[in-house]
């Protein structure tokens, strides 16, 4: 898919909708990190700046799936913008800041794809602030810590995505247990297809799946969990409040899922930011090899298509594959 080079020019009327007709827009800025719309910076006539999402085609980079859009599988991407808004009343409902939305174009009036314009942060995430000074830090995270246990604290009827199944739909997979498995050997078969290593490795690998699910006992508690949070999916706003980001992928899932993503990306800074102590280990340690796998198969697969960092996203794919390979000691 060829890139779109978006300047000024395409996205003025849209801010101006956004803002009025007063506001003139200056400046567009790609940010980095997108791989599945792509995400600017608008820089307005005052110095002021919003945020542009984009769900175009040319902005994502990944290469298409037979899951993608199927809306019942809570692990096919949440590329879209009903999904973000699903997402963004839920987190909204129950107290969690998210960036105010300035504008929602869903008819394509003032681009050729939807288009969202966003409150903006520009200062530094969670995660650099807390790298930067953990003790001034310390409120931002103790208010995060506050709305993951919101989030954890909420039930839904049956797990899946938010958008899903706040309209009413139902997940493929009765039980989160269930659905994970089918997810784990989606990315083991993937990650084979495209490493040696993993080729050599899959029947043990899926050998430790099935024994690691086997040993989840049934629960029918369906959370709210952003699904990738890290503390680079956190900025901070002026008066030092938390923000999520990234929240397409929404789902109501155990909790456990969230806390391995966020042990896998958080390492021994875990337990003093966002940990928790009262975490169900076997769903814990299944869940933690699953996405050891979905982060190997993921940005493998990325690298078939033209994402420009490659490096980073081969060093996800490394990293994760010889941390699920030590399951097997």
């Amino acid at each position: 898919m060829a890139r779109r080079d978006v300047t000024r020019v395409h996205l003025a009327g849209a801010t101006q909708a956004a803002l009025g007709s007063g506001r003139q827009l200056e400046g567009v800025t790609r940010l980095a990190g997108g791989t599945t719309k792509g995400v600017y910076r608008l820089t307005l006539d005052d110095g002021s700046t919003v945020i542009a999402y984009l769900w175009a085609e040319s902005e994502n980079f990944w290469p298409p799936t037979v899951h993608d859009g199927d809306l019942a599988d809570q692990f096919s991407s949440g590329n879209s913008m009903d999904l973000f808004v699903a997402s963004h009343h839920r987190l909204a409902s129950l107290g969690l800041r998210v960036p105010e939305i300035y504008l929602l174009d869903h008819d394509r009036t003032y681009y050729p794809a939807d288009l969202a314009i966003l409150e903006d942060f520009p200062g530094e995430d969670l995660l650099a602030f807390y790298e930067r000074d953990p003790v001034a830090a310390e409120p931002t995270l103790a208010q995060l810590r506050q709305g993951l246990a919101e989030m954890r604290n909420y039930r839904a009827p049956s797990p899946g995505k938010v958008g899903h199944v706040d309209a009413g739909g139902v997940s493929h997979w009765p039980s989160c247990e269930e659905g994970a498995l089918a997810f784990a050997l989606r990315c083991l078969a993937d990650a084979a297809g495209r490493d040696r290593r993993m080729t050599g490795a899959r029947e043990q690998l899926e050998e430790r799946l099935r024994e690691l699910a086997g040993a989840v006992r049934p629960r029918a508690e369906y959370s709210v969990v952003h699904g990738e949070l890290g503390l680079d999916h956190v900025l901070v706003d002026s008066d030092g409040n938390p923000v999520i980001i990234d929240i397409e992928d929404l789902m109501y899932f155990d909790v456990e899922w969230e806390h391995a993503h966020m042990q896998i990306r958080l390492h021994d800074h875990w337990a003093k930011t966002v940990g928790v102590e009262d975490l169900d280990e076997d769903r814990l340690a299944f869940y933690t090899l699953t996405q050891r796998l979905s982060l190997t198969a993921g940005p493998l697969r990325v690298l078939d298509g033209d994402f420009p960092d490659r490096e980073l996203m081969q060093e996800i794919a490394e990293w994760n594959l010889n941390k699920a390979l030590e399951f097997l000691d």
